[in-house]
């Protein structure tokens, strides 16, 4: 019976490129994982979309001279380039400044005001005298207080991961011009995270099987105690409030970005021409909803985002009392991905950006390479002479080698098919090498199904390596000379094992494995097609990443290639790097 699996993705902030980090913590690991259901023929709804809202993006506006709508726009198009071209296969990738996900998450207020959730409260808010207005959080900086980090925000300590008031911080200064901002009284509404804490404990209790970096965090979290936490702001960009007497305040971004895989769930299912399809993954008590992050982001998805679910009561556009809205079922929150040996930093330039990345380098070795030092458990450490030699050691010298001696070898030697079985059958060596790889399909699948990608392409890159000691052991250009037909039973034996491969590594290789399907003789695509789509709406374009995998053709199960079959004319998979690769690109970094 197929599954229903919403796949979830954190909301970059549309101020800046990708960065390797993001990639490796919360971009492919969701997208090797959707592929890796799609292929069990699960049904997988994978969401996500840029955060048109936060502060970071006002704050590059104000510096740039721009408006907000203007930045987040130019940067949202950015991404769906960059998750086209390394192959993320959202069923929607949208934005929070569309009609659709302003509604939802007025929506979510309401009900979680109407619920007894929501309470308002005068506060104490940091105002600058110099610029005439309130400071959002994220525009004051100063010392946390609780580790002494020099360069804590408002909001967050980055150093220590604490959530933070900006009454809190010591030595406070605004972030646009270094003034130290005033006291002044202001009226906001706030989140009860008190009151719904209970609630939220008795939710966690039984996550054991969430990474424990992730659950004795989000438990710790609440064992400090939880308190209310303000959900609006003086802003001018953003959500209004759905009240009379709030114009001049927003719905703050903490409280809404992570409504968006709700509201995009309800926006890919209006594009589909299904509008209450969304509810298979949201109101099915079997469907499983994981969500994918960085580690900054446990407690928001761990703690306040199943606090704002249960405030709405869970019954939001459903009438039936029967019926919950799902919580989280996994928060597979990955480590930070530091590079050649220092912390990536944004602001000291200290990235290797997306974009340039896949500017000389071609998509599946960065795949291979950030899933191989994905930190899922621990801090990784990105360099490029170890990039270098993974992509010629592991892609080019085990995996495509071992493909292209194969393909090379049949389609010369043998008319371009599938040779057939040689009278002797296949002996004791031929099947086992069949049966060890025909039972990755159990092995690797049950590491991915776990979320352990690591562990997956392990797995799967050690069946490669038994098929090439299988190769060099049966040496069928060798044999040819003195057997052909056993050195043909060789070689097919050799093409259902790469045939078998091809559909273990599909997830984390897409794009050469499905050049390879296409060498093997197979027609149509492994996995479907992406595109972008464009809709009107308040007199400009909204445009969205989809996916439509209607004529995938892919499945998780073993080769069923025959003899016969027609090969197309092999190509190497990967190209070789030299070791002066590794030295450039440390140099471009150092000068950039």
């Amino acid at each position: 019976m197929p599954e229903n699996i919403l796949v979830c993705t954190a909301w970059p902030y549309a101020n800046g490129d990708l960065h390797i980090g993001h990639l490796a913590g919360a971009y492919l690991p969701p997208d090797i994982f959707a592929r890796y259901h799609r292929l069990k023929g699960n049904k997988v709804l994978m969401v996500s979309g840029s955060d048109s809202h936060g502060t970071p993006i006002t704050l590059r506006a104000d510096a740039e001279g721009v408006s907000p709508r203007e930045l987040f726009e130019r940067f949202h198009l950015r991404f769906l380039d960059t998750f086209q071209r390394i192959g993320i296969t959202y069923n929607l990738f949208t934005h929070t400044d569309t009609e659709n996900h302003h509604r939802v998450s007025q929506d979510v207020f309401t009900a979680c005001l109407n619920n007894g959730y929501l309470y308002t409260q005068t506060e104490q808010q940091f105002y600058s005298e110099n610029e005439g207005r309130f400071l959002p959080d994220r525009y004051i900086e100063g010392t946390c207080p609780h580790c002494g980090y020099l360069g804590a925000r408002g909001d967050q300590c980055d150093n220590c991961k604490k959530l933070l008031d900006p009454t809190e911080l010591i030595d406070p200064r605004s972030k646009t011009d270094g003034t130290t901002p005033v006291l002044r009284q202001t009226e906001h509404f706030y989140l009860d995270l008190a009151k719904l804490g209970p609630a939220v404990e008795e939710y966690l209790a039984d996550k054991d099987y969430w990474r424990p970096n992730v659950i004795n965090f989000s438990r710790q979290y609440i064992k400090e105690g939880l308190k209310g936490r303000p959900i609006t702001r003086d802003l001018e960009w953003g959500i209004p409030i759905p009240l009379e007497g709030y114009a001049g305040k927003r719905i703050y971004v903490w409280f809404e970005a992570v409504i968006g895989y709700f509201s995009a769930s309800i926006e890919w299912a209006a594009n589909a021409g299904e509008p209450e399809k969304w509810k298979d993954w949201w109101y099915d008590p079997s469907a499983k909803t994981y969500y994918f992050i960085g580690k900054d982001n446990i407690p928001f998805h761990a703690v306040i985002w199943p606090a704002e679910l249960i405030g709405t009561g869970r019954r939001l556009y459903e009438d039936d009392p029967d019926k919950l809205l799902n919580l989280p079922y996994d928060v597979p929150s990955n480590e930070y991905l530091n590079m050649e040996g220092q912390k990536l930093s944004t602001s000291r330039n200290w990235a290797i950006w997306a974009p340039d990345l896949l500017e000389r380098f071609d998509p599946d070795p960065i795949r291979f390479y950030l899933t191989f030092i994905a930190p899922e458990s621990r801090d990784t450490d990105f360099t490029f002479e170890d990039f270098v030699r993974r992509n010629n050691d592991e892609l080019v010298a085990t995996w495509g080698n071992l493909a292209n001696r194969v393909l090379g070898f049949a389609y010369k030697r043998y008319n371009g098919q599938v040779p057939q079985i040689g009278p002797n059958g296949l002996d004791a060596t031929d099947r086992q090498i069949l049966a060890e790889v025909e039972a990755g399909f159990e092995s690797v699948g049950q590491l991915l199904a776990e979320v352990k990608l690591k562990a997956a392409l392990d797995e799967a890159f050690r069946l490669a390596r038994l098929a090439n000691v299988y190769l060099d052991r049966k040496a069928p250009w060798q044999m040819i000379k003195e057997d052909p037909a056993a050195a043909g039973t060789s070689i097919y034996v050799a093409l259902r094992v790469i045939d078998s491969l091809k559909i273990l590594l599909a997830p984390f290789l897409p794009h050469t494995c499905q050049l390879l399907h296409e060498f093997l003789g197979y027609n149509g695509q492994l996995f479907g097609r992406q595109y972008t789509r464009s809709f009107s709406e308040q007199q400009r374009e909204h445009v969205a990443l989809g996916y439509d995998g209607s004529q995938a053709t892919g499945r998780w199960e073993p080769s069923q290639l025959l003899p016969g079959q027609l090969l197309r004319q092999p190509a190497p998979l990967f190209k070789k790097l030299e070791p002066e690769v590794a030295a450039a690109e440390v140099q471009r970094l150092l000068i950039a």
